[in-house]
């Protein structure tokens, strides 16, 4: 029996993706201990997200999962490499493979198979991620990016600001228009961070059923 060397890397080891078929590489992603025994005892994969400190199933809303067909360690126990049936496709994107860019040229060498199925969140999180490679003369995002984090937070109270004399002036179609407008440049504050928005939603999970003067409370001590 193998033992897995989670400790060296903090508890996560990573996990390569390989088509049980073609042996085409599909991404690359992480496990604790309890992500690898879920998918030892389902067959069917789960990984520790760093972004949303959370297990997940892949493909648990997309439907997009992977099949385990073997489970290899190399050599200093402290990689798996993961060997699945692919159903759907493996990336974000739409794209089979996670692999399709070329690093000198930034060529796309894999077209979409289909469209994206995440959530919108999910996919928009994502392509805020991407800006932080993207040029600041053709993307407003990756523009605040190179700004830095005043810029992005200086955007964010300036959308407040906008946001509360919307509710203010009572005009509904100002008020989502604002509201739209703070979320985004939350999403880019978090994004810069390397913050997954779902963090936010488990955070408001863990507080119901938990009064706010109570959490307040919690939170002085």
């Amino acid at each position: 029996m193998v033992t897995i060397d989670f400790e060296k890397n903090g508890g996560l080891v990573p996990v390569v993706v390989q088509d049980a078929e073609t042996n085409e590489v599909l991404m690359l992603a992480y496990m604790n201990k309890e992500a690898l025994e879920l998918t030892k005892k389902t067959g069917y994969a789960h990984y520790f997200s760093r972004s949303r400190n959370k297990i997940w199933k892949k493909g648990e809303s997309s439907g997009n999962t992977q099949e385990v067909k073997d489970i290899l360690v190399d050599c200093d126990n402290d990689t798996i490499l993961l060997k699945v049936k692919q159903n759907g496709v493996a990336c974000h994107t739409g794209r089979k493979s996670c692999f399709f860019t070329k690093l000198d040229s930034g060529e796309i060498i894999l077209d979409k198979e289909k469209e994206i199925e995440y959530n919108f969140i999910d996919k928009l999180y994502h392509t805020l991620l991407d800006r932080k490679n993207a040029s600041a003369e053709t993307s407003y995002v990756a523009s605040l990016y190179k700004k830095g984090e005043n810029s992005i937070l200086k955007k964010v109270v300036e959308e407040a600001g906008e946001f509360c004399f919307a509710i203010k002036d009572d005009k509904k179609e100002e008020i989502i228009y604002e509201a739209a407008d703070l979320a985004f440049h939350t999403l880019v504050a978090l994004a810069y961070k390397n913050i997954h928005p779902e963090a936010i939603l488990e955070e408001l999970k863990r507080r119901e059923g938990v009064s706010g003067i109570e959490e307040k409370r919690n939170r002085k001590k």
